[in-house]
């Protein structure tokens, strides 16, 4: 028989829910909400649940029917005890988000970092499949990572393993979220990106953009697509400026960890691949020749479901298989 599971990707923007086959990876019904503006952590507990229940109604499965419930936090997590300790896109910390949904659903649910358990999706059902060593990415709200290890999943010491976001690419530069400077996160995150644009335009600088941005829509991935295709002048500085930066970390990552593949995802990466294809071509020069040789890099196959998926797994890791002295969970 199949079995299923509640896969939730909690993002700093929207949060994605699924009911997942784990049989196969395939999302059989989904709900979209956005996070909106009020993040603190009684809004997000409560969206939460209400994911939870609209899923339910919306694909007349029984809480009976389902296994576990899974969910991808961006932040720092305490996977054992599923409590989302910080995160700097969301106004909140110390959150026991395993214990209020237990107690809410009757049901096992787990918690792990949202690129974490993209990149368990990605490595199940997507773009590392077949891949031992590999690197999965992901351009939002922020910039997160995930580690693959001899097809296992590294957390590292602390369970932190993989903030390529909080890499230091201008020492003493623009502030990031994690109260830190200088981080990739803030110069090309898609966040770092629409600040950049929103502040050339507030200085008197001219873009085809604003013609999309008509009743105060917010940038979108599609925007910045169609004003590249444009040749905008200011979108093309502010994106290409942003690639720049995300190849340097690409490149410090191929000659720091040498995987055999990247696997770069997020709304920006899927939407322009102008972006995309100019920051491989760039890291690849950056890096070492030697790695730079043997890398690949692909482009997420599961698109906004790899957190989903991967979520419906934690399950099984949290079960199952524990992280050695090394923090590679096995």
């Amino acid at each position: 028989m199949p079995n299923y599971a509640i896969g939730i990707d909690l993002g700093g923007t929207k949060i994605l829910s699924g009911l997942v086959n784990k049989g196969n990876g395939e999302v059989l019904f989904s709900i979209k909400q956005k996070t909106g503006n009020e993040k603190d952590a009684e809004t997000i507990v409560e969206k939460l649940k209400l994911s939870v229940k609209e899923l339910l109604e919306t694909s007349h499965f029984d809480i009976a029917q389902i296994d576990s419930i899974g969910i991808g936090a961006p932040g720092q997590v305490d996977r054992e005890k599923g409590i989302l300790i910080s995160a700097p896109n969301l106004s909140c910390s110390n959150l026991n988000i395993k214990a209020i949904l237990e107690r809410e659903f009757y049901i096992p649910t787990y918690v792990g970092n949202d690129v974490g358990i993209a990149t368990l999706g990605e490595m199940k059902f997507g773009a590392g499949k077949g891949f031992d060593n590999f690197v999965c990415i992901f351009v939002g709200t922020g910039i997160g990572s995930g580690i693959a290890e001899n097809g296992r999943i590294r957390y590292g010491a602390t369970g932190t393993a993989g903030e390529i976001g909080h890499i230091i690419v201008d020492a003493g530069g623009r502030p990031c979220g994690c109260g830190g400077n200088g981080c990739l996160e803030a110069y090309a995150s898609r966040t770092a990106i629409e600040a950049r644009i929103l502040g050339a335009l507030k200085k008197g600088r001219k873009s085809i953009i604003t013609d999309f941005m008509k009743d105060n829509k917010p940038i979108s991935s599609s925007m910045i697509r169609k004003a590249l295709e444009h040749k905008d002048e200011l979108i093309t500085q502010v994106l290409f400026e942003a690639s720049d930066y995300l190849s340097n970390g690409l490149a410090t990552i191929i000659n720091f960890y040498n995987p055999e593949l990247i696997v770069l995802g997020g709304g920006l990466i899927e939407a322009v691949d102008e972006f995309y294809q100019r920051t491989i071509t760039k890291a690849k020069t950056k890096a070492l020749p030697i790695p730079a040789r043997k890398i690949q890099f692909k482009k997420a196959e599961l698109g906004d479901f790899s957190g989903v998926i991967g979520a419906c797994f934690l399950e099984d890791l949290q079960k199952n298989k524990t992280p050695d002295s090394a923090g590679v969970l096995k």
